[in-house]
Parts: structure tokens; C-alpha cells; sequence
């Protein structure tokens, strides 16, 4: 739930549009946020308690129990022509929601590029191959979502060499950069999460 006014305002400066989910928006109106698209199925807040402190919203409703809001957000950002989303206040209080968040960006891994944050932590699906700096002992830490196969990594204090991962069994966590420069990391098969995190 963590989500500081300094990381808020680096993501706002570089986010064209702001979609609330509807059991968010107390927390945006809170912080005089001007949000663009309200979603969700309002069993959370009504739409005139927003119109009060907000105009110019457009309100989506999308009450299929089927799926969580964040699902819901996803697909209406994929259907407005978005390929990339930053998403924050997805982790925190509830594990279940936590969890169930994070596993989320699996099944987008072709339609949109997903990023979550929170004070303490930035979380992606990572691409078959994947390059990126970093400073040492950056703790990265790869958690797979089930079983990931033909792990090979490059610049990591714990290497894999052609491994594998399974979420529950062998989790890649609290991993590092073992020295500055680039990091890689590359696998054949499954849904692998990069988790750059800091205390």
C-alpha cells in the first residue's frame, strides 16, 4: 500500500492518463489528483461523491464479478489503444490481493507492458532476454509465477546456468548485482518476475 508523494509524482509527471480504480479514488481525491477515468463496478464509491471534487471524469462500468478491477483496468487500457501501464497501490495490506496482483502480468505479457510500484519495490514480467545496469548489491530478486525453465544470468551474485525456478520450491529471491555494470537475464520457458527492491 506504501506509495510516497515523491514516487507519485515522478509517475504522474510521465503518465498521460490517470484510470482509478473505483476503490482507489478516495485516496487520489485525498491527494488532489486529477484522475481521467474511474472503473470498476462502484460497490466501493458513488459516482456522485467523484462528480463533487472532480469534473470532466469518465465513468467506466464494468461489473463482471468474473474479474478483479485491476483485470478489468488492464483490458480497458488494452482496448484504448495503451501499451504500457505503472500501476501502484497493488501490494500492501491484503496478501491475497498482493499476490494476486503481481500474478497478473503473466497473462498481458503480449498486450501491455506492466510495471508495479511501491515504496519499497518495482516489479515487471521479464522478456525472454533482458538487459539492464544497475549498481552493485541492487537486490534483484526472480520469483517465478509456477515453474520457469532455461534460466541463464549474467552479472548476478548467485548465477543461474541454464536452471530452473518453481514458485514455492526454488525461488530466485534476494538475489543481487554482484558488481556494476549490466545485468543480464534470459529464459526458455514461463512467466519469471523481476523484483528490484530496496530497504
Amino acid at each position: 500500500a506504501a506509495c510516497s508523494d515523491e514516487l507519485l509524482g515522478q509517475l504522474l509527471e510521465w503518465s498521460p492518463v490517470v484510470v482509478a480504480l473505483d476503490g482507489a479514488i478516495d485516496r487520489l481525491l485525498a491527494k488532489r489528483i486529477k484522475v481521467d477515468v474511474v472503473l470498476g463496478d462502484f460497490d466501493s464509491v458513488t459516482q456522485t461523491l467523484i462528480a463533487e471534487n472532480q469534473t470532466d471524469l469518465n465513468f467506466v462500468s464494468a461489473p463482471d464479478q468474473n474479474k478483479t478491477d485491476l483485470e478489468k483496468a488492464f483490458d480497458y487500457l488494452i482496448a484504448n489503444g495503451h501499451l504500457a501501464v505503472n500501476v501502484v497501490w497493488a501490494t500492501g495490506r491484503r496478501a491475497d490481493h498482493a499476490f494476486c496482483n503481481l500474478s497478473l502480468l503473466a497473462p498481458y505479457r503480449e498486450s501491455l507492458k506492466i510495471t508495479v510500484y511501491d515504496d519499497y519495490s518495482r516489479v515487471i514480467l521479464l522478456p525472454r532476454n533482458f538487459e539492464k545496469w544497475y549498481p552493485k548489491n541492487t537486490i534483484l530478486s526472480l520469483v517465478p509465477l509456477g515453474l520457469v525453465n532455461g534460466i541463464r544470468t549474467v552479472n548476478l551474485l548467485y548465477p543461474l546456468n541454464n536452471e530452473s525456478l518453481t514458485l514455492g520450491y526454488r525461488n530466485g529471491n534476494s538475489n543481487a548485482a554482484a558488481d556494476d555494470g549490466i545485468v543480464k537475464i534470459e529464459h526458455e520457458s514461463g512467466d519469471l518476475l523481476l523484483m528490484e527492491c530496496w530497504d
